[in-house]
């Protein structure tokens, strides 16, 4: 007994050896570790370039998606709230101290802001300004704000601009965002921006940070539809003439 007892013990060891011979930084299963990718979606074993893609497609195959952050533009840092879907968008716009909120439904754009949002500094009429407050402001689409800021509706449009990673494609470990176990992808070792992939559920972009610090941004609720209409003609005003530039 006292030799099949050894015999036993010399196995357990030697089982343990290979083990540890076997770890190379990531927890195996079969050797008392636990396996990283366990009631995941299995996105973690693919390739950086293969998350990509997948996040990618899991993106565009929902309607709706809600964005939170920040984005760095031509020198201005907007704060966006906005939830869009592939009819419009609508949410809240900061920029330089002021908010201003957008709906777009179809093709129609409108503004919503304060009065100090209208009267450009006091430049223009406040009795003006006055009437524009907190009204629902149709924006001609040959105006140059319509193309600005109409941007920030656009959910595909937005989105493909959004996630493009620059420079080589790697993995960054896993991480958590809001409670989500996620895999993290990041181009040019991070110089490049760095995204954020759900490992639970669909393989949705959770997280993202833009290369050259050109800001950060959240993504939730994807597939969660919002009502969208345009809204009641005693809300809205148009503003006869070219939109103050902000």
């Amino acid at each position: 007994m006292t030799v099949i007892a050894q015999g036993r013990d010399r196995r357990a060891v030697l089982a343990s050896a290979m083990c540890a011979l076997m770890v190379t930084g990531t927890a195996l299963t079969g050797c008392g570790g636990e396996d990283p990718d366990a009631g995941t979606n299995g996105v973690g074993k693919l390739s950086a370039e293969q998350i990509q893609r997948k996040t990618r497609a899991a993106a565009e195959s929902v309607d709706a998606v809600r964005l939170h952050g920040s984005v760095v533009t031509s020198g201005r840092t907007y704060t966006l709230d906005m939830r869009l879907k592939s009819e419009g968008g609508t949410g809240s716009v900061t920029s330089q101290g002021t908010t201003f909120r957008l709906l777009r439904v179809g093709e129609q754009l409108f503004l919503k802001a304060d009065a100090g949002f209208w009267s450009h500094d006091g430049d223009a009429d406040a009795a003006a300004a006055e009437k524009l407050a907190d009204k629902y402001v149709k924006v001609p689409e040959g105006d140059p704000s319509y193309k600005k800021f109409s941007g920030f509706t656009y959910k595909d449009v937005l989105l493909d601009g959004l996630l493009t990673l620059h420079g080589e494609v790697k993995k960054d470990g896993r991480h958590e965002r809001a409670g989500l176990r996620t895999i993290r992808i990041t181009g040019d070792e991070g110089a490049g921006g760095s995204l954020d992939v759900s490992l639970e559920g669909e393989p949705y972009p959770l997280r993202l940070t833009r290369a050259g610090s050109a800001g950060t941004l959240g993504f939730s609720d994807w597939g969660k539809d919002f009502p969208l209409k345009e809204p009641a003609k005693g809300e809205t005003l148009d503003y006869g003439g070219q939109l103050p530039e902000s």
